[in-house]
């Protein structure tokens, strides 16, 4: 894309977009750029936004859109994420987390499942279903195992893998019956007009009421203590009266272990296949949430014998 001169390329993230902050007299908007996975990217983030906007969440709001040529305008909420928030000052943690688990708890509560997309066609939240759940968790062994092992020993794990995964998921209790933005953490969270701004949308399904809450606690990119880990899940438990407790410990712990097992596998591809090899220094530490979820949980027995005995992870 060739840059206008009010044009200046801003850092992305993890996908295939392009961000570049537009300045025009003293206002300022963002371009987001997408030739690969166009539609996902610019025509669905857009139409997301839209139902969190219509449910008074904040979200950017579309400026401007020219498909054809791979990019829409947006709204600028800054450079401000809360992650960076917390890197630049000694700000109370803990303060922000409630304003955080707020929102959240506002998201949850969204009944839209259909919007009317910009290019005027119907689009319908998908459900986060178990073979969603299950693809997702086999990108650890597509890409992590796929290269820490012989061929021989990643086919027999493959196939251990895909075994425990699947027992896993049907040990998942609640229903698939909330918004899940899916990528719900410090780093997509701004603040900008005094309320937590939403960013990177584009993924968010219909499913469990847990997701969300594990990827805001259990953040590869933001290490907290198990103590403070454990102070915003009972936040949490507070707002929602009538959750079933128990239920929803176990599925918050197995989604979080199949998140971070994804993770690790995303972070692998990044690094192999988009040369984007930043992310493999977070691995360590999504290793290290994974053992302090499955530690001393029997559910977790056959998942620990199979990482252990193929990586010898301690």
């Amino acid at each position: 894309m060739a840059l206008h001169k009010n044009l200046k390329s801003i850092k992305g993230d993890a996908s295939f977009r392009k961000f570049f902050r537009k300045k025009k007299n003293n206002n300022s908007s963002i371009i987001v750029y997408a030739k690969k996975e166009k539609k996902k990217n610019l025509l669905i983030y857009d139409a997301i936004n839209k139902i969190l906007i219509r449910n008074n969440i904040l979200a950017p709001s579309l400026i401007n859109e020219n498909f054809s040529k791979n990019f829409i305008e947006i709204e600028d909420f800054g450079d401000q994420t809360i992650y960076k928030l917390f890197k630049q000052k000694k700000i109370n943690k803990f303060l922000i987390f409630k304003k955080i688990i707020c929102t959240l708890k506002q998201i949850q509560l969204i009944k839209d499942k259909k919007i009317k997309n910009f290019k005027h066609k119907k689009y319908i939240i998908p459900n986060y279903s178990n073979k969603i759940l299950l693809d997702e968790a086999k990108l650890f062994s597509e890409w992590y195992a796929n290269k820490k092992l012989s061929k021989k020993k990643f086919l027999n794990f493959k196939k251990e893998f895909n075994k425990v995964i699947k027992n896993l998921v049907k040990q998942i209790k609640l229903k698939n019956d909330v918004f899940v933005h899916r990528d719900f953490h410090i780093s997509n969270l701004m603040i900008s007009k005094n309320k937590i701004g939403v960013i990177d949308t584009q993924d968010a399904l219909i499913g469990n009421k847990a997701y969300d809450l594990a990827s805001l606690i259990d953040d590869v990119r933001f290490k907290t203590s198990k103590k403070f880990k454990d102070k915003v899940f009972t936040l949490f438990i507070s707002k929602n009266k009538k959750l079933d407790i128990k239920k929803f410990k176990n599925d918050f712990i197995i989604i979080s272990v199949l998140r971070n097992l994804k993770i690790i596998g995303i972070f692998t591809r990044l690094a192999f296949r988009d040369n984007k090899k930043k992310y493999l220094r977070l691995i360590p530490y999504a290793w290290s949430l994974i053992r302090l979820r499955t530690n001393n949980n029997k559910i977790f027995k056959d998942l620990n014998n199979l990482l252990f005995k193929s990586f010898n992870k301690k």
